[in-house]
């Protein structure tokens, strides 16, 4: 008998845990299974013979939860990889790995992200299963120094790309003039003229050629690595074509200078020479390009500040930001950058955060509040005490959530995976197969070779490979310099799918921050007995309506009443004991149950909510003693963004706890097509659910704790920035501003990413599928004309260059909210 423990996602109530003990307890095998809601663990207890883990996970996702093993993710730098094929050889030997749950590698980013259980599989096991497949692998660590390293390791490799690109020109370009120059009426000294000396004119070509080829000896050894290890990619092909041509090229300068001279027509040097130097360009336009990709994580690291002021032993210090620990006291002056995240001790101050939550406005500071790092302080010197340094800061969680938005996959780029993982085999193949076709057809063996290398050299698996991450990177990086965070590619490609979006009323819509508007008494109660009484009973609340009613006995100055007892009724309200009396303050729900009597107060209650106020009825030993009613103001670019959707087609609905008549009178204000009120916060999740039974693609907006299921529920979750962190936690996009208008950003950045995404894997298939039939010689067999391989070499460079192009493309985006 095997005891596990496996963690349960989704669970929000005593009845949630019966459902999963249940689930699982009627599977043949267990013992025993007992779910402790506090942890939101599965302990359980089966026979390994008789149930799997597949099994216990199935039943628990039937159920309606998602088991989730305790995972580790990490990122890995990968090198040596050159295209779509190479991923997918990384990708199948990681995956091959007992223990990986999930292996995803950006040929942009050069990076693989893995999620595996640490009990069954190590770094070491991951690192050697990427080196059998004839890559390096080594784990990712992000500090500030580190940071610096890759990008000067970027602009090392932009500039041996571009070295070996212009000393190769050097020799391809008199190369090619002495072996095509004759051809089209170009004199050539009589010592190297093919006719006069045909010995000296293969021996000058093969002496220009062999330093281009050492120049791109990295196409072959990675290239012959690869293919011998049974993962041939881009390089393979590169190798295969150009050594086939240097080969023969090689044996026809052997038999001239063995006496027969007419093999001196049929070199072939300056292809595998012009092949290799174009191609060299091409990786160095990619490259750069490449690294224009991932300028929005560089300016996101530029924030930082590299230096802190801090007081150590009573002394004002000046250290590396990484040295700064919780709990130190450090010391910004007007001008200066936030180091890390904290709380000020001391000082006023404003401080500018536009460039993470693009409010371009200052915000006044004091002691007490909170400061985020890599903001800077602009009029007051502050003293502060750090609560989040290193990884931990929320400048590092946006930088980690962008990096891993652009190293995941959209569910787009399924069929370029899939094809990848085969092309280059395929393309080998077809190469193999259509020269000797055309040999045994009647062909010369030179017309052969000529048709090997075209298809060799013409088929880009790069361009398949690039299609997808530069577009998620560019666009994951734009959505962040708009502050809107998507966290992965699946997201980004979800939410242009979207056709309704559920907006959580209280700090979603509406500022979240109400008011005290109307209070009326009943049963000779005072205005002022009645505001003390309810005060005493909310006091310590975090309702935003107890929170309101608070705020109001202070202004009044009123005092506050010790409390007896307090019971909180979920969805309800709550019941106290005040000065001897039993107090009941909640909603109309609370009321009914306990069959206390409205009277007069159920009309004042209707008109308050047709008002858009919220009425908090309160009873005093089961007799209504008043209303107070509270009312929340919406935020101000709401209507707008509302307005926006509708006119992208998007559904628009309200969720919230309040009566009918609040809620009805809010929607009206800015334009809901559908209410969903009096909901209670365990059953937002239930309404979703319904809206997707409707079989519409559902986003929900939220930001707080309560919302949290409905945004795992919903096909994608977007959480308010200001909001608690549970809600960024469920969440699929995070707007740091708080401001609705970012949500049709989010949609209009998802529409034109999933364009751009598509247009480059059609020109990417369109580019293959047109140009390897026309390496094969198919337009020639028709009457058209023959590919040279140079010109297949030319377009194979361009084919990778035009998709980073397009992709870069994005980076002009601009959120229509700001065009207008």
């Amino acid at each position: 008998m095997t005891t596990k423990t496996f963690s349960v996602e989704g669970m929000t109530c005593a009845s949630c845990v019966q459902t999963v003990e249940k689930a699982t307890k009627k599977l043949s095998g267990v013992q025993e299974s007992h779910v402790n809601l506090a942890t939101e663990k599965l302990n359980i207890s089966f026979d390994e013979n008789v149930v799997s883990e597949e099994d216990i996970q199935a039943a628990v996702d039937k159920a309606g939860y998602k088991v989730v093993t305790d995972t580790e993710k990490k990122t890995f730098a990968i090198t040596g990889m050159t295209c779509a094929s190479c991923v997918q050889s990384v990708e199948k030997a990681t995956m091959k790995l007992a223990g990986v749950m999930s292996a995803n590698v950006n040929l942009a980013t050069e990076k693989m992200m893995v999620e595996y259980d640490p009990t069954v599989v190590t770094v070491s096991d991951i690192t050697e299963a990427v080196a059998s497949a004839g890559y390096e692998a080594h784990e990712d660590v992000a500090t500030s120094d580190s940071i610096d390293e890759e990008k000067d390791k970027k602009q090392k490799k932009v500039k041996s790309m571009w070295t070996r690109f212009w000393v190769s020109a050097i020799f391809t370009i008199p190369l090619f003039y002495i072996s095509m120059g004759p051809m089209v009426g170009l004199p050539l000294p009589e010592i190297i003229d093919e006719v006069a000396n045909p010995k000296l004119f293969s021996l000058v070509q093969l002496i220009l050629t062999i330093p281009v080829i050492i120049l791109g000896w990295k196409f072959y050894s990675v290239g012959y690595k690869t293919l011998f290890k049974g993962h041939p990619n881009m390089n393979s092909l590169v190798a295969l074509g150009t050594s086939a041509a240097f080969v023969y090229s090689l044996g026809a300068t052997i038999a001239v200078w063995f006496g027969n001279t007419s093999y001196a027509a049929s070199l072939y040097y300056e292809s595998a020479a012009v092949i290799l130097t174009l191609i060299t360009l091409g990786k160095y336009l990619e490259v750069r390009s490449m690294g224009k990709t991932s300028e929005a994580i560089e300016k996101l690291m530029g924030l930082a500040p590299k230096k802190a002021m801090v007081i150590r032993n009573g002394e004002e210090v000046e250290i590396s930001v990484d040295e700064v620990v919780v709990d130190d006291v450090v010391i910004v002056k007007p001008g200066e950058k936030i180091p890390v995240d904290g709380v000020i001790v001391e000082g006023i101050t404003s401080i500018d955060e536009s460039m993470l939550t693009g409010e371009s406005i200052p915000v006044e500071k004091n002691a007490g509040d909170n400061v985020i790092g890599a903001s800077i302080n602009k009029n007051g010197t502050i003293r502060y005490q750090a609560t989040k340094v290193g990884k931990d800061t929320a400048l590092s969680q946006i930088i980690k959530l962008v990096e891993d938005a652009q190293g995941s996959k959209a569910p787009i780029a399924k069929m370029a995976d899939i094809i990848s993982g085969y092309f280059v085999p395929i393309v080998i193949g077809i190469a193999v197969i259509s020269g000797l076709a055309w040999y045994f057809g009647g062909q010369t063996g030179l017309f052969a070779l000529t048709i090997t290398i075209s298809v060799l050299v013409i088929a880009c698996p790069c361009a398949l490979g690039l299609a997808t991450p530069t577009a998620i990177m560019v666009g994951t990086g734009k959505g962040a310099e708009n502050g809107v965070l998507i966290k992965s590619g699946g997201a980004l490609e979800t939410t242009h799918k979207v056709e309704t979006i559920v907006f959580d009323k209280t700090g979603t819509i509406t500022e979240g921050k109400p008011k005290v508007t109307d209070i009326i008494t009943a049963n000779g109660m005072t205005e002022n007995e009645l505001l003390q009484l309810t005060a005493s009973a909310e006091k310590g609340s975090e309702h935003p309506l107890g929170e309101a009613i608070v705020k109001s006995a202070e202004e009044k100055e009123l005092d506050f009443i010790e409390l007896e007892n307090f019971n909180a009724i979920t969805g309800h309200g709550i019941e106290v004991t005040v000065d001897g009396k039993a107090v009941l303050a909640g909603n109309r729900k609370l009321m009914d149950d306990r069959k206390i009597s409205l009277s007069k107060l159920a009309s004042t209650s209707d008109e308050l909510a047709h008002q858009g106020k919220t009425p908090m009825y309160i009873a005093v030993n089961d007799k209504i003693a008043g209303i107070i009613a509270v009312a929340d103001t919406v935020k101000e670019n709401s209507l707008i963004a509302i307005e926006k959707l509708h006119d992208m087609g998007i559904e628009v609905a309200m969720i919230t706890g309040d009566n009918k008549g609040t809620a009805d009178a809010i929607a009206k204000q800015v334009g809901i097509d559908r209410v969903l009120s009096e909901v209670l916060p365990e059953d937002k999740a239930n309404e979703v659910k319904k809206l997707q039974a409707e079989g519409k693609k559902v986003a929900m907006v939220g930001d707080g704790i309560n919302d949290a299921p409905a945004l795992a529920q919903a096909d994608i979750g977007i959480a308010i920035g200001s909001g608690t962190d549970v809600a960024m936690e469920s969440a699929d996009i995070v707007l740091m501003r708080s401001d609705l208008i970012d949500v049709p950003t989010a949609v209009e950045l998802s529409h034109s990413t999933i364009r751009n995404i598509k247009q480059n894997l059609f020109w990417a298939f369109a580019y293959n599928v047109l140009g390897i039939p026309f390496a094969m010689g198919i337009l020639y067999l028709l009457g058209g004309p023959l590919l040279n391989p140079m010109v297949a070499g030319a377009a194979m460079s361009l084919s990778s260059v035009s998709v980073l192009t397009n992709a870069l493309r994005l980076k002009r985006f601009k959120p229509s909210m700001m065009k207008s």
